[in-house]
């Protein structure tokens, strides 16, 4: 990544409270970079609509859906729409997203049966970032 770019990163990898379970997925490297760098927080899930805390949520082949079963494939695309429209806003080539997210994974999503298993995918927002030429790398990669 270029150093002094503006660039996205899921709001949680920062210590914003915005992960399904209500608390956040704080990395000390992100945090480091932050103070460094311009990142602009993003959560497409409360983008979309979702609320904080909400029922864990999986890709299950195109569709996104809620542990209980929910199909909430509406909500992550338009959470990454919102995204991509940030990104277009603040110029952002880049973006440090969080691994293995249904919305953010990228190379890594859980494979929708709840049980843990990761596969390889991208997450919603991962994906439209990449297809409109946005670099995207995970908190893994620091």
């Amino acid at each position: 990544m270029n150093k002094g770019t503006i660039k996205l990163c899921s709001a949680c990898l920062l210590g914003i409270n915005c992960c399904h379970d209500g608390k956040n997925n704080l990395n000390k490297k992100v945090l480091h970079l932050a103070s460094k760098e311009t990142l602009i927080p993003v959560c497409p899930e409360q983008l979309g609509g979702l609320p904080t805390p909400r029922v864990i949520a999986e890709q299950r082949g195109d569709k996104v859906v809620t542990e209980v079963g929910d199909d909430v494939t509406e909500k992550f695309e338009d959470g990454a729409r919102q995204v991509l429209k940030l990104a277009e806003i603040y110029g952002c080539i880049e973006a440090i997203l969080k691994q293995r997210s249904p919305s953010c994974g990228c190379g890594k999503i859980y494979d929708g049966t709840f049980s843990g298993i990761v596969v390889e995918g991208d997450g919603v927002t991962a994906k439209l970032l990449k297809e409109n030429g946005i670099s995207v790398i995970t908190e893994e990669d620091l």
